[in-house]
């Protein structure tokens, strides 16, 4: 299994997702003034959100809705809620972080990567795998829930009475309103209500230039990794690094026990795994700024976008891929 492993990642290392993460990375640490400028960074991530949702509508569209669909469903919002438990029992039992930074490390890990998500997905289609189209909206509906624990974590372990509910009485809307999901969910429904007859229309513009899109996009990411880890030191313990590569490990194993249970086919479970190994360094960073103002950023965020999305990139897609393969034979 180690060598099957090893090998997935040494050809998912040489995809060109992966390389210009990898030039992106390697040039912020070199001190490069490379860059992707913020509004051209921001027109790519609204792509990407623009054409998933899109064909995942579709492929709903075509497949219908049937019970594993909503078995999934309620999974994916069980397991965005209970991650973030299993996170912050952790980070109390490897790291000495304050319960407010703690917890928001572990809503991150709650929610999801929609990019990790889709460099998995090219790495089935590299390998000659499909997956159920619902898996978009699963995605979509594990953003949110992961937040709520992790402001339900300091609520219960702190004793301070200064008002925090009546602040974010407002959270819940402005979770549900952030922009990704709010463009997911809406491109997966006009999918399903346009179906295969709408994506002939459009499939010139969502389909061909995507992973060319996907590239300038890591592109990006790598160099925005690059930059939060050269400014992480005294932040990144032993510890959060050794959460920063269990954690997702854990999450995954979870996805494949519930992947099975639900009878989700390989490819629908190599996916589940890597929603739930995945930690989020988008909508949940948004959200902890206006829920926990006091927690630290340059903690969480070091630790969604710096270790734990290239260790699943790299190694993490490979081994949930070839454990999923091991579970269905």
């Amino acid at each position: 299994m180690v060598e099957t492993i090893l090998s997935l990642a040494g050809d998912n290392l040489l995809s060109p997702i992966i390389l210009f993460f990898v030039l992106g990375l390697t040039a912020s640490f070199l001190r490069s003034d490379l860059s992707v400028p913020e509004a051209a960074a921001k027109a790519l991530s609204i792509y990407l959100l623009f054409a998933i949702g899109y064909k995942g509508g579709v492929s709903v569209s075509d497949h219908g809705v049937d019970a594993g669909l909503l078995m999934t469903l309620a999974a994916g919002i069980v397991l965005s809620f209970a991650i973030p438990l299993i996170a912050f029992a952790l980070l109390k039992v490897m790291t000495r972080l304050s319960v407010t930074d703690a917890a928001a490390v572990a809503g991150h890990y709650g929610s999801i990567s929609i990019v990790t998500f889709v460099a998995a997905t090219s790495v089935l289609q590299s390998q000659g795998l499909t997956s159920e189209g619902y898996m978009v909206a699963v995605a979509a509906a594990m953003e949110a829930p992961a937040i709520l624990s992790a402001l339900w974590l300091v609520a219960r372990n702190t004793t301070s009475s200064d008002g925090t509910a009546s602040e974010n009485s407002g959270l819940l809307r402005e979770i549900l309103l952030n922009g990704s999901i709010v463009l997911l969910v809406g491109s997966f429904l006009i999918g399903v209500v346009t179906g295969k007859e709408g994506l002939a229309e459009i499939e010139s513009f969502i389909v061909s230039p995507f992973k060319g899109v996907l590239c300038l996009f890591l592109l990006d990411m790598g160099l925005v990794a690059g930059r939060g880890l050269r400014g992480a030191k005294g932040v990144l313990t032993p510890g959060l690094v050794a959460f920063g590569i269990l954690m997702p490990i854990l999450g995954s194993f979870l996805g494949l026990v519930a992947g099975q249970v639900i009878g989700l086919s390989v490819g629908g479970t190599v996916l589940f795994m890597t929603l739930a190994a995945s930690a989020s360094y988008i909508a949940v960073p948004a959200a902890m700024r206006v829920a926990l103002p006091e927690a630290n950023p340059s903690v969480y965020l070091t630790m969604s976008l710096g270790i734990t999305f290239p260790f699943n990139l790299t190694l993490g897609v490979p081994l949930y891929l070839t454990l999923a393969t091991l579970a269905g034979s």
